[in-house]
């Protein structure tokens, strides 16, 4: 779980959080100025440390943490309480059940309330996923960050992407090893606080530059780098 300045959600997110289910959080503070951190070892997850901004340095963060003691499923999900920790067990099922390598919380296919998703996330998402199908022939409707892959595959994947990039590296480099994906529908609120992405104009179109480029880019390159 990435986090910069969520000292008024993560709270939330982790008292929702089915922890019958789930073997550990660990949250990457990505040089967050209030209590953040804090707020978070106290509900009970572990906090690392991700000094270099950006959400995909936050992930890589964790994920060096987790490295330590791998576990079977890694879950990503936001720190903004914009998704729904209870629906965990929902995402991880496709998985446990169904064989799947893979799942990608829909937003799109699923509830979410008035004004969550803004004009152009869905704008972009709608484009990025309509690339993907037409270069890769994977079909998406969202580029969502609740998400649920084996540990194995996403270690297989090589992730690199420091910043706004690291949602669709994912799905696209799984796209390129043919992995087992699926998606389930989530559902989805208006975040607490502003979007350090899409509730900025510069935010919203850097986002869309890189997702752009890491489409494309990676169908320029025989192997997963």
């Amino acid at each position: 779980m990435p986090a910069l300045n969520e000292e008024d959600a993560i709270g939330k997110v982790l008292a929702d959080i089915p922890w019958d289910v789930v073997r550990r959080v660990v949250v990457a503070d990505n040089g967050s100025t209030d209590a953040t951190a804090q707020v978070a070892r106290d509900a009970g997850a572990v906090v690392v440390p991700a000094p270099v901004r950006g959400y995909g340095s936050a992930c890589l963060a964790a994920l060096a943490h987790v490295r330590q003691d791998p576990p079977d499923i890694v879950v990503f999900l936001d720190a903004d309480y914009s998704d729904y920790p209870n629906e965990i067990p929902m995402v991880v099922s496709p998985i446990i059940n169904d064989g799947m390598d893979m799942v990608i919380g829909s937003r799109t296919l699923g509830e979410h309330e008035r004004g969550a998703l803004l004009p152009q996330a869905i704008f972009g998402n709608a484009l990025a996923c309509f690339l993907i199908r037409v270069i890769y022939g994977y079909r998406f409707s969202d580029l969502g960050p609740f998400r649920a892959i084996r540990w194995p595959e996403l270690e297989s994947l090589k992730m690199r992407d420091p910043d706004f990039g690291w949602t669709v590296e994912m799905q696209v480099k799984a796209a390129k090893a043919r992995l087992k994906s699926t998606e389930v529908p989530v559902s989805y609120r208006k975040r607490v606080g502003v979007s350090k992405v899409t509730g900025t104009i510069k935010g919203s179109v850097l986002a869309g530059h890189k997702i752009l480029y890491t489409i494309f880019q990676q169908a320029f390159t025989d192997d997963i780098t």
